[in-house]
């Protein structure tokens, strides 16, 4: 990926996503013609989450007393958190406010009913406008759903732009909370479609997480050690694969919405003669996730030559083991990597995306895929919270 030169322009892009870590925020300097995709990352940082930040926005995915209230303060609480990553940022990368054109941030999906015409993310961008003293672009979903589309996924139009290649068919996965894939066709594809197809393929890491948080107390599984340590179970897995999300067409989206601790109970309620162990399960879950994505891939892609994989789930060696074994299992041998090898960290892609998505409003240029979305036709995405 070629780096952009002294005319580029410099967004920040801020993603916290269904996993409840924390924010991931880089500084990315894209070259200054809008047709010219180049994209090269000045800095990035981290800031965690609090236990009880990420208590209350657990809570808040589902109806509450007093939820007005709690929402507006956890908003502002996210905006302080926003803030931090951006100031740290500009300390890296030796930069200030009025260097950067504006910030692109996500906020925190708490509720995502795109049947019902909305989508929800805490956030308070006025705030952080005020604490940053720079522009804030937000609230990128919103006009894709009141277009009758699905709010999601948005990355694919950042995957196309700055990771496809004529030459080839690539898939690009994105496995954070919940797994979503990008197909980008290659020119020699032997589909006539051409077009770039995306969705929300299922839960990602959401319920692995949820799973070793109720029995070891931990975040997450390191290198997915734990389901490594278990066998997974074919019983299990099979009745967890007939969850009707899976075999729906695109275009599509979920989230905790679906995916949570009261589904999880209630497929294990169907298995609990198995008494299976705890690891057993994790182990299961972990087959689930790689399982379902490659359904996607061989469903929609089965001329992929390449898998990069982003987010979360790329630093999880077991798991893109399996996902490379369930590819395999259909016969699809395409090589599965990081998109680390295409110039941008896993852990880095979503920020940057929402950093090239205030980009385009900016040149007012859409940012959905209306393929990929459902919406009715291209809309420029966001709105503008001046400094």
């Amino acid at each position: 990926m070629s780096t952009p030169n002294s005319s580029s322009n410099l967004y920040i892009g801020l993603m916290s996503g269904t996993s409840l870590d924390g924010v991931d925020g880089v500084i990315a300097a894209f070259a200054a013609a809008p047709e010219q995709q180049a994209v090269a990352t000045l800095a990035s940082a981290y800031v965690p989450f609090s236990a009880g930040l990420r208590a209350e926005l657990m809570a808040l995915q589902s109806a509450g007393q007093d939820e007005i209230e709690r929402e507006a303060l956890v908003a502002n609480t996210l905006a302080a958190h926003y803030a931090a990553c951006v100031e740290r940022l500009l300390a890296d990368a030796d930069l200030k406010p009025g260097q950067i054109r504006a910030i692109g941030v996500h906020g925190q999906t708490i509720r995502h009913r795109p049947e019902l015409g909305f989508t929800r993310q805490a956030n308070n961008p006025s705030l952080l406008a005020e604490l940053t003293g720079i522009d804030v672009i937000a609230d990128f979903r919103s006009r894709d759903v009141a277009a009758g589309g699905q709010g999601a996924p948005l990355v694919p139009a950042f995957h196309q732009a700055v990771f496809a290649d004529p030459a080839q068919t690539r898939v690009v996965v994105n496995i954070g909370g919940i797994g979503n894939i990008s197909v980008l066709h290659g020119q020699a594809a032997e589909s006539e479609e051409r077009d770039v197809i995306g969705f929300d393929t299922g839960p990602g890491n959401v319920l692995m997480d949820l799973w070793i948080k109720r029995h070891l107390d931990k975040d997450y599984d390191k290198d997915g050690n734990w389901a490594a340590s278990g066998q997974s179970s074919a019983a299990l897995l099979a009745h967890m694969r007939k969850e009707e999300y899976f075999a729906a067409a695109p275009p599509k989206s979920t989230g905790r919405d679906l995916f949570h601790a009261a589904w999880l109970d209630q497929q294990l309620s169907h298995t609990a003669p198995l008494k299976l162990r705890p690891a057993d399960v994790q182990a299961t879950l972990a087959t689930l996730t790689a399982t379902t994505i490659a359904d996607a891939i061989v469903r929609h892609a089965p001329a992929a030559e390449t898998v990069y994989v982003c987010g979360g789930g790329a630093y999880n060696p077991y798991l893109m083991m399996q996902l490379a074994q369930a590819l395999q299992s259909h016969g699809l041998r395409a090589h599965v990597q990081s998109t680390a090898a295409l110039g941008i960290a896993p852990n880095h892609v979503e920020a940057v995306a929402f950093a090239w998505l205030a980009l385009r409003f900016d040149q007012r240029l859409p940012g959905n895929l209306p393929l990929v979305t459902g919406a009715r036709g291209a809309r420029i995405l966001g709105a503008l919270y001046p400094a």
